[in-house]
């Protein structure tokens, strides 16, 4: 093998090695969001309150979680329904992004009662977006 096709070679396989661990970085920092992702919706915003279904008990039904419910106690000018947040949550998800750092949903208004007008950073709101989608069924 010749100096030039050794330095090819060589060129090659850094650029692929870089190749390798940038998809493993990338990797890494999805599987990092979606379960900083799943730590806010379960353990912060308490998603699962309104938005899972509920069993005979009135418990949350864990084999619907996060597909929507109707909102158990009802006031005048609340919402009635909290819709699907598993794997696609309600509009784009540039709009789902925004309602959460902003608190204006893609009407251009506040989100009706009882949905609390969160105040996320970006990576949050992409971190809750990426667990969301991990959910499809």
């Amino acid at each position: 093998m010749n100096q030039f096709a050794r330095y090819s070679l060589a060129a090659f396989l850094l650029f692929a090695a870089d190749r390798v661990h940038l998809a493993d970085a990338q990797e890494t920092k999805a599987t990092g969001d979606v379960e900083r992702g799943r730590y806010i919706v379960e353990s912060v915003a308490m998603c699962e309150r309104c938005h899972s279904p509920r069993n005979e008990a009135g418990e949350p039904d864990h084999t619907r979680r996060l597909t929507g419910a109707p909102i158990l106690q009802p006031v005048a000018g609340w919402a009635t329904y909290a819709p699907r947040l598993a794997g696609t949550p309600p509009g784009t998800d540039q709009e789902f992004v925004r309602l959460l750092i902003t608190g204006i949903s893609r009407t251009g208004s506040p989100p009706r009662q009882p949905m609390p007008g969160f105040r996320m950073t970006r990576p949050d709101a992409e971190a809750v977006l990426a667990y969301l989608k991990s959910l499809r069924r």
